[in-house]
């Protein structure tokens, strides 16, 4: 097996909401591909963010339905599917990005993706009573250049009382005042859709150059891309008494494909643990 070959293949981008600009140019700089985005895709049927349509399956799962979805429409044998999800750290409770882009490579027969976890995101949502109110959540989020959506309730999935894509004085006004003469409080949040989130469209381009990092780590044995990380194993010795430690001693690799493994020793570039970590010289 040699390794994939990317240059000068056509590649099709699974989006309507401009994910490509975040993608494109890094795909095409790495890795020489030329890009092409398909007429009239609907994404949204793979789910939304303001509930309306759920997601068909899990985060990857679904990556990979949009892609091969996108492949059924072109005479490619090439797709990038992205998936996004917002949920609060398991430790911080901050709100948390999680983002998802996926090479489907339908020629050679294997899947890879790159991954982004980012606190950095502006995810929000908040019940209001008044235009004042709506009009601070949507400074605090970077209103105008990220757009807001409002429905009369968090739980709203009603197509039609969903105001989405909301990046003007002019709407967000006329919306808040019309939705409060009908509802006494209303639901704001932040729009998510990458062509009206800059924020997670930079988190999309963190997860594309992992992509692009995965495919150019070649396996030692059989020389196919995504030879990476498994698992971390701990047990680097420590400094003063030698004893074995919960820091990282090496990184576990492995390839998809033939399954070869391979540890990489002192990952972090140090080979002995400072005591502190030592349950022995410091319990």
């Amino acid at each position: 097996m040699t390794a994939i070959e990317f240059a000068d293949r056509l590649a099709i981008i699974a989006t309507m909401h401009r994910k490509e600009l975040a993608i494109a140019p890094i795909l095409q700089t790495s890795l020489g591909v030329k890009i092409t985005v398909p007429q009239d895709f609907d994404s949204d049927l793979f789910g939304t963010f303001t509930r309306d349509i759920d997601r068909p399956a899990n985060q990857i799962e679904t990556a990979k339905i949009k892609a091969k979805k996108a492949l059924e429409t072109s005479n490619v044998d090439l797709a990038i599917a992205s998936e996004g999800s917002f949920f609060p750290h398991p430790i911080l409770g901050i709100a948390y990005n999680r983002e998802l882009v996926l090479l489907l490579d339908q020629k050679h027969n294997f899947t890879v993706y790159g991954e982004s976890l980012s606190a950095g995101t502006n995810f929000r949502h908040q019940e209001i009573s008044s235009y004042d109110q709506a009009y601070e959540f949507a400074l605090k989020i970077g209103f105008p250049d990220h757009a807001v959506v409002l429905s009369p309730d968090a739980q709203t999935s009603a197509k039609e009382s969903i105001y989405k894509g909301i990046n003007s004085m002019e709407l967000l006004q006329d919306h808040v005042r019309e939705l409060l003469r009908i509802y006494p409080t209303i639901h704001i949040e932040t729009d998510m859709r990458a062509l009206y989130n800059p924020t997670r469209m930079k988190n999309i381009a963190k997860a594309t150059e992992d992509l692009v990092r995965k495919l150019q780590q070649l396996c030692p044995n059989c020389n196919f891309v995504n030879f990476d990380i498994v698992k971390r194993l701990t047990g680097l010795s420590c400094e003063l008494c030698g004893l074995p430690t919960p820091a990282t001693r090496a990184h576990l690799y492995q390839c998809d494909r033939c399954e070869f493994q391979q540890e990489i020793l002192f990952p972090d570039g140090i080979q002995f643990a400072d005591p502190m970590y030592c349950s022995y010289c410091n319990p």
